[in-house]
């Protein structure tokens, strides 16, 4: 089958704006895309020098120890005991996991693959890549009895939206019913902000309280990017369902898609070491902390955003104009309309600038008040 046609790179309607932006006197306070900007931890750093004597292949399906530091790590902060090692495969990054699952599912004409109604754009391009159709639903309820794949999002991108136990296990539920395999995307989970999420984990959909024990067509996927400043370093993984591993596997072999072994020993020291993740956790809190009080004082309504690395906001003009007016000021956000239909007067911020440049923002925003 050749590829479906696929639509434009959407950040490409940006440029006019981010030249804007560019032109403030004080520079440009980007906050539209997400990417870390904080130091990839020492630790991280170590690891990846200790293993550059690297003259073998890696193993696709990872080296014993990255998936023995997953299974612990999936014990100790998601609430997820009994996975077993064969159960994990790491990935080059999620971003590339998420494309080509349909793909390498098999998923084709006349299959849909169901993802989020606010969603992170590459689950309906990875449907679009295998020939599938993509459906945005959030109503499980809704979901038709040709669904072959589900995508979650908790937290979720852009919303922040979290889903507690029971709704990740009503979700669960129904695909099972539809014979579909259903994966949480939790890249998010470590950064739980309002309400009971301030001191509550995050659930996982591999959590026993979920599933019943039983992984069987439901799988995670987790990047370090976020929580450990790993973006650069392409370092992900993948758990849960034993077979849909093995068939992953399988296809990952034939198509050399392997985790640089350098990358899979930083990725187990990661796991393994909490004290950086809460380091930079702080290091967000307190950024969002000013953020969202500055734009709410300057007109928006921030919606969701209980959780996750951004702050969901509408003024009510229209995502564009929005845009518009704060690119005027030298800040840089996400239109709301890349991630979903329904999302025209919304705009995305990320907390991923320098102190100084959340500073430079809250100092603008007040000319808008």
């Amino acid at each position: 089958m050749a590829l479906a046609p696929l639509p434009d790179y959407p950040w490409d309607a940006m440029a006019p704006f981010a030249e804007t932006a560019r032109r403030h006197p004080d520079g440009v306070v980007d906050l539209s895309i997400g990417s870390p900007v904080d130091e990839t931890p020492a630790i991280v750093r170590r690891a990846l020098a200790e293993a550059t004597d690297a003259h073998a292949y890696p193993a696709t399906i990872g080296t014993a120890d990255v998936r023995a530091a997953v299974v612990e790590w999936f014990a100790r902060r998601r609430n997820v005991r009994g996975l077993a090692t064969d159960q994990v495969i790491p990935s080059i990054g999620s971003k590339e996991f998420v494309a080509f699952l349909a793909y390498m599912l098999g998923l084709g004409d006349g299959d849909v693959v169901v993802h989020p109604v606010n969603a992170y754009p590459t689950y309906a391009v990875g449907a679009a890549m295998s020939g599938a159709t993509a459906l945005a639903r959030d109503d499980p309820a809704s979901w038709p009895t040709n669904t072959r794949l589900v995508w979650l999002n908790s937290p979720g991108n852009p919303d922040g939206r979290v889903l507690d136990v029971a709704d990740l296990r009503a979700r669960v539920d129904r695909a099972r019913e539809l014979g579909a395999v259903i994966v949480g995307d939790e890249c998010y989970a470590e950064l739980g902000w309002d309400g009971r999420w301030e001191t509550e984990p995050v659930p996982s959909i591999l959590d026993d309280r979920v599933t019943g024990g039983d992984t069987h067509g439901v799988i995670a996927i987790y990047s370090l990017s976020k929580q450990s400043n790993m973006a650069g370093y392409r370092a992900a993984f993948a758990a849960g369902c034993r077979s849909t591993i093995a068939r992953l596997t399988t296809v990952r072999k034939h198509a050399g898609l392997m985790v640089p072994a350098p990358l899979q020993h930083a990725m187990a020291v990661a796991l393994r070491d909490d004290v950086h993740v809460k380091r930079q956790r702080e290091l967000y809190r307190r950024r969002r902390s000013v953020l969202r009080p500055a734009l709410e004082a300057a007109g928006f309504r921030i919606e969701g955003s209980e959780a996750g690395l951004y702050l969901w906001a509408t003024e009510g003009l229209g995502a564009w104009r929005s845009i518009g007016r704060l690119a005027e000021l030298g800040i840089l956000a996400g239109p709301g309309p890349f991630y979903g239909e329904s999302s025209g007067d919304h705009v995305r911020l990320s907390l991923t600038a320098t102190d100084e440049r959340i500073d430079a923002a809250v100092d603008r925003l007040a000319a808008l008040v």
